[in-house]
C-alpha cells in the first residue's frame, strides 16, 4: 500500500469520525420529516444547518480525493473547492426549504436559525426584553452572509490542509508544509470556537449588550476566522514578494472581519451587538461600527500579517 493511499485512507477515517454528531442529527431530521412531515421545536438540534452540509461536503470531496488528484494534479484544491461549494449549497438549501420545524406555528428550517440567532430557545420562557430590545427586523436571507461566510471558510481550509498535505505526501514537495501545518492549527482553533458557539451561541441571552465572557468570545471567534482565513491565501505564497505573501492575507483577514460583521448588522436589523457602555464601544455617527469593531478588524489584519511575515521568514 503506498503512502499516499494510507494517507488518504487514515484521513477519510478521521472526518468520518468527526462528523459523527453532525451526520447524526441530520439523519433524526430527516427521519422527523419523513415519518411526521415536521421537525418538533424541542427535537429540533441546534444549528443542523449549515454543519450537517459542511461535514457531508467535507466527507465527500475526501472520499474523491483519489480520482480528483490524478487527472486534476496541480488544479485537484481548486477542482475539489468548486466540488464542495456545489455540494453544499445544494444541501444547504434543500435543508433549509424542505425541512418544518413546529413550535407555536410552523415555519422552515431558515426561519428558525434566523430566530436561534437572537436567543437560545431555551431562553424565551424567561426572557424580559421587548422586540425593540432584540431589534428583530423583517425577515431577509441576507441574515445568511456569515453563515455562508463561516462555512465555506470552514471548508475550503479544511479541504486545503488536507488536500495540500495529500500533494505533500504525494511529490515529496515540503515548500508548504509550515504553512499548512500554521493553517491546520488556525483551522482547529476556528472549528472548536464554532462547535462552542453551537451550544452556548457565546452565552447571549438576548440583549444588544452582552457580558464581557460573551463580548470576549466574539471577538476571539471574529480574529479566529478571519486569520483562517488570512492565513488560507498566504499559504499559496510562500517565498513570494511581501504584496503577495504578506500584504494580500492581511487584507484578506481584515475584509473577513468586515463582511462578519455586515452579516451581524444585517441580522440585527442596522445595530451590532455592543461589548459594553461608553464612547469606545458605542457606534460612531453615520456608521455602525463602534472604535472596539475597528480595532478587531485592524487586529485582525495584523495578526494574519505577522504570522505570514513570520512563516516567509522561516527556512524553505
Amino acid at each position: 500500500m503506498t503512502k499516499f493511499k494510507k494517507y488518504w485512507i487514515l484521513t477519510l477515517a478521521l472526518v468520518l469520525a468527526a462528523s459523527f454528531y453532525p451526520l447524526y442529527m441530520g439523519v433524526k431530521v430527516v427521519s422527523d420529516m419523513i415519518v411526521n412531515h415536521t421537525v418538533d421545536a424541542q427535537n429540533y438540534p441546534k444549528y443542523i444547518i449549515p454543519y450537517t452540509p459542511i461535514s457531508l461536503t467535507v466527507i465527500l470531496c475526501v472520499a474523491l480525493m483519489p480520482l480528483i488528484m490524478k487527472p486534476a494534479k496541480k488544479y485537484a484544491f481548486l477542482t475539489a473547492s468548486v466540488l464542495s461549494t456545489v455540494v453544499f449549497f445544494l444541501s444547504e438549501l434543500l435543508l433549509e426549504t424542505k425541512v418544518i420545524v413546529t413550535s407555536t406555528v410552523e415555519t422552515t428550517l431558515e426561519s428558525w436559525q434566523m430566530f436561534m440567532c437572537y436567543v437560545p430557545p431555551e431562553s424565551q420562557s424567561s426572557r424580559t426584553w421587548t422586540p425593540v430590545d432584540v431589534l428583530i427586523g423583517d425577515y431577509s436571507p441576507a441574515f445568511k452572509i456569515h453563515f455562508y461566510l463561516i462555512s465555506m471558510i470552514l471548508i475550503i481550509t479544511i479541504l486545503n490542509c488536507i488536500y495540500g498535505f495529500a500533494e505533500v505526501v504525494a511529490t515529496g514537495c515540503k515548500k508548504r508544509v509550515r504553512a499548512l501545518t500554521v493553517q491546520s492549527v488556525c483551522t482547529a482553533m476556528f472549528l472548536g470556537l464554532c462547535i462552542l458557539a453551537c451550544f452556548t451561541a457565546f452565552f447571549r441571552n438576548g440583549d444588544i449588550y452582552v457580558s464581557p465572557l460573551s463580548a470576549a468570545l466574539m471577538i476571539l471567534f471574529f480574529i479566529s476566522m478571519s486569520v483562517t482565513a488570512g492565513v488560507f491565501a498566504g499559504s499559496f505564497f510562500i517565498g513570494e514578494k511581501k504584496l503577495k505573501s504578506v500584504i494580500i492575507p492581511a487584507v484578506t483577514s481584515a475584509v473577513v472581519t468586515l463582511f462578519m460583521y455586515i452579516g451581524e448588522m444585517i441580522l440585527l436589523s442596522r445595530h451590532l451587538y455592543r461589548f459594553a457602555r461608553g464612547f469606545f464601544f458605542d457606534a460612531l455617527p453615520r456608521i455602525v461600527l463602534a472604535p472596539v469593531d475597528i480595532v478587531v478588524i485592524f487586529l485582525s489584519g495584523f495578526t494574519a500579517y505577522f504570522i505570514c511575515q513570520t512563516l516567509n521568514k522561516a527556512p524553505k
